[in-house]
């Protein structure tokens, strides 16, 4: 029995985890968490305990702020779904890596290598394994390199995720769309 890949998209503060959590839950347990966030300030520790909060007890949690693929592993030994929440704090985590390169093109390898790890540890279970990512592609060019690169990396990330996934959700202002069943398929490769 394989597994499967579960995509949920949408901006900021759409309502794309509130919508993974309900769907994972619909799944049945056990249920596990990947948690990717760093908490650096009294913001990011808020939002990290709203999330605790809805999740409540039933859920075991898992923080991988690094080598995420790991953590999958572990979960999908003693879970039926796991949510990865979140992608593009991932991406963040990666970019930002200190103990990675700082050449552009390394940290997109770097970055590519580590997504594919995800992928290739999600595809190896046997357990459902969403992942919540946020679309940053739709709003301006950001104005500094930095911006543009998280912003080139985080899209490049949420196309493998997508392309291998059995399902995609769009979240916009709380309303879910499936999109893999609406999708256009040009054969083309990400």
């Amino acid at each position: 029995m394989k597994g499967k890949i579960i995509l949920f998209t949408g901006g900021a503060r759409s309502g794309k985890s509130l919508a993974a959590e309900q769907y994972a839950i619909s799944q049945g347990g056990p249920l596990a968490y990947i948690a990717t966030a760093q908490i650096y300030d009294q913001e990011m520790e808020s939002r990290v305990a709203l999330h605790r909060q809805r999740r409540a007890d039933q859920w075991q949690t898992f923080e991988a702020p690094y080598d995420a693929h790991l953590a999958i592993e572990q979960a999908a030994q003693g879970s039926k779904v796991i949510l990865f929440d979140c992608l593009t704090l991932y991406t963040s985590n990666l970019l930002l890596d200190p103990n990675g390169s700082q050449e552009p093109e390394d940290k997109y390898q770097y970055m590519i290598e580590q997504i594919d790890k995800l992928i290739m540890s999600a595809q190896k279970t046997k357990t459902t394994v969403i992942f919540v990512t946020n679309e940053v592609g739709m709003g301006i060019v950001p104005s500094n390199a930095l911006a543009r690169q998280y912003r080139d990396l985080s899209g490049s990330a949420n196309q493998k995720v997508a392309a291998v996934a059995d399902e995609v959700y769009l979240v916009v202002s709380g309303l879910t769309v499936e999109l893999k069943k609406i999708a256009v398929n040009f054969n083309r490769e990400v």
